[in-house]
């Protein structure tokens, strides 16, 4: 073999070696979380109302903001002690709907304001910022236009800050639509997996975690102390929730107070929340993980899982270059038999998807009865889980290099349509839906790994037979649900 052949090998090893460090740190995680969510915990009662601010950081969401105001206002907690900011940006005809809105609900004694400000600083972590310094409460309440919490949801959250050192509490993310497409399946299996093993493995092993950025309640004390909201990064709510532990402050989360919301319906949409999510995420390392490595206060385990938190975006990339990087890999192996001992430790790396299956397989059945349609059900969810992320891994490949490189980008808001498990036709997304470089590129590999498919059969070598056809089915799916997005919705 030629030094590029090891060249590719040892690339091909490295990225292999990164996986499953990260899947078996996940599956750690994983075993934490199942030993917890098998005890059962009492819940602690509220004494006393302390002030509450509820913060609606809004803009351009005229499709959702009256079902959005009308649940607030059913939140069950003493008006004396309550109020309610809509931080609106907007800049569409909703403004004065929304203004409207507010004004009706202020007639029927509900203690709500309309907050806007002209100029859109630092997007939403301005508008927080902004509604913080109007309020005297004690306690700020964040939901995103989308999410619907429960009535009494104040009553089971702000009982934990009997703690003095908890500074936040966060619940988990329902879904109001998660049965409507393929789409919306996946991304509820993928941020179901987040909640209830990440969020859960984290807390019990009292490593970092995160405010999720909204259906979250933080003591404003904290935030202060924590430096405030900035908008130095596209996750400002990541950003907030390290600057606040590394000040040693703790975020409890509630596994069992769950907050539902809307799901994208929309490639386009998923596409553009999924580069905002994960180019914050390498913002976020790039400007938090040197601290918390040199604290000395923090044990090395949760050094440990805070790096890999931090980098857990990162993964898109290093999958990205797998799958390029397996074709030739296959062509080395079939032109150089005595490599063959190369691929015996990659079959074992390989077991990572084991892991991680174990994870999401958990998560799923925490939530359906266990049955054989369930399993298939499960089965078919988990990979088109993992071939649609491979299909999305150049966009986020980009927003990854782009936040580690610290190339500022506008905070995009992810379009929602008040649409729940039946069908309904949306509206017009406000999300781009022009072909651009990315999408020539997603196209590309669609054909790359159908000739890969090809080449399997040429040579009668079908060891990575599967993995490139999940990279078909996926590059295919986005391209295709990309260019043609009506066609993917019921």
């Amino acid at each position: 073999m030629s030094w590029w052949h090891y060249f590719i090998l040892i690339i091909y090893a490295f990225c292999l070696s990164f996986v499953f460090l990260y899947s078996l740190s996940q599956f750690l995680l994983f075993l934490k979380a199942h030993k917890a969510t098998s005890k059962h915990r009492s819940q602690p009662q509220l004494t006393h109302f302390p002030k509450v601010c509820i913060q609606l950081p809004i803009y351009n969401e005229g499709e959702i903001v009256e079902r959005l105001l009308n649940n607030i206002s059913k939140i069950d907690y003493p008006k004396d002690a309550l109020e309610i900011q809509v931080l609106d940006d907007s800049t569409d005809d909703s403004l004065s709907i929304n203004k409207q809105l507010v004004e009706d609900l202020q007639n029927n004694g509900i203690p709500i304001q309309h907050i806007h400000r002209k100029k859109r600083t630092a997007f939403k972590a301005g508008a927080l910022k902004h509604g913080l310094e109007l309020t005297e409460a004690e306690f700020i309440a964040v939901f995103d236009a989308d999410f619907m919490p429960g009535s009494k949801w104040l009553m089971q959250t702000l009982a934990y800050f009997e703690n003095p050192e908890v500074g936040v509490v966060q619940t988990r993310w329902g879904h109001l639509n998660k049965n409507y497409s393929l789409i919306t399946k996946v991304q509820a299996l993928a941020l179901d997996f987040h909640f209830w093993v990440e969020q859960v493995g984290r807390n019990v092993g009292q490593h970092f975690i995160n405010f999720n950025g909204t259906a979250g309640i933080w003591r404003k004390s904290c935030i202060e102390d924590a430096g405030n909201w900035k908008g130095d990064t596209l996750t400002e709510d990541l950003d907030l929730s390290y600057r606040a532990q590394l000040k040693n402050w703790k975020i409890h989360y509630l596994n069992h107070v769950v907050t539902p919301a809307e799901i994208p319906i929309e490639m386009n949409a998923a596409r553009s929340q999924q580069f905002r999510w994960n180019k914050g995420a390498a913002e976020n390392f790039r400007l938090n993980y040197t601290q918390v490595r040199k604290a000395p206060h923090l044990k090395t385990s949760t050094k440990i899982h805070a790096f890999f938190h931090l980098l857990n975006s990162s993964m898109f990339f290093v999958i990205l270059l797998l799958a390029i990087l397996s074709f030739p890999v296959l062509y080395i192996k079939h032109e150089f038999p005595t490599s063959i001992y190369f691929f015996y430790g990659f079959a074992v790396l390989g077991l990572s998807t084991i892991l991680y299956m174990i994870g999401y397989a958990f998560t799923y059945f925490k939530q359906n009865k266990l049955g054989l349609k369930s399993a298939l059900q499960f089965l078919i969810q988990f990979f088109s889980f993992f071939a649609l992320a491979m299909g999305l891994s150049v966009s986020n490949s980009k927003a990854i290099l782009e936040g580690h490189w610290g190339k500022k980008s506008g905070f995009i808001r992810t379009p929602k349509f008040n649409v729940f498990d039946q069908p309904k036709k949306p509206k017009k997304s406000s999300i781009p839906t022009s072909l651009n470089f990315i999408n020539a590129v997603e196209m590309a590999l669609f054909l790359y790994f159908i000739f890969a498919v090809g080449y399997a059969f040429y040579v009668v070598d079908f060891a990575l037979l599967p993995f490139h056809l999940m990279l078909v089915f996926g590059f295919g799916y986005v391209t295709l649900s990309t260019w043609q997005p009506k066609f993917f919705q019921k």
